[in-house]
């Protein structure tokens, strides 16, 4: 597992933003290193556990990503009659 060494300031959203280019995984970021769940900026010089993380995921259910793959996703607004 890769590690990453906190500088002084550093918070959990902060450190998924520069590892994963979203904070969309600071929960996974946590989950990895419960030992440090009471931190919330961090001092520097903390060796951090980086999960295995698939980026390339959109985050969507996976049914959900077959129908999307199936469509560009302007349908609704198409059949709507909306502008998009």
């Amino acid at each position: 597992m890769e590690k990453y060494v906190t500088v002084s300031g550093d918070q959990w959203d902060m450190v998924s933003f520069l590892l994963f280019g979203t904070e969309q995984y600071t929960g996974d970021l946590m989950q990895a290193n419960m030992e440090y769940m009471d931190i919330v900026v961090f001092p520097a010089g903390i060796a951090l556990n980086v999960p295995d993380i698939d980026t390339e995921s959109s985050g969507l259910p996976s049914w959900r990503e077959e129908i999307d793959g199936e469509s560009d996703g302007d349908e609704f607004y198409e059949e709507s009659g909306e502008e998009l």
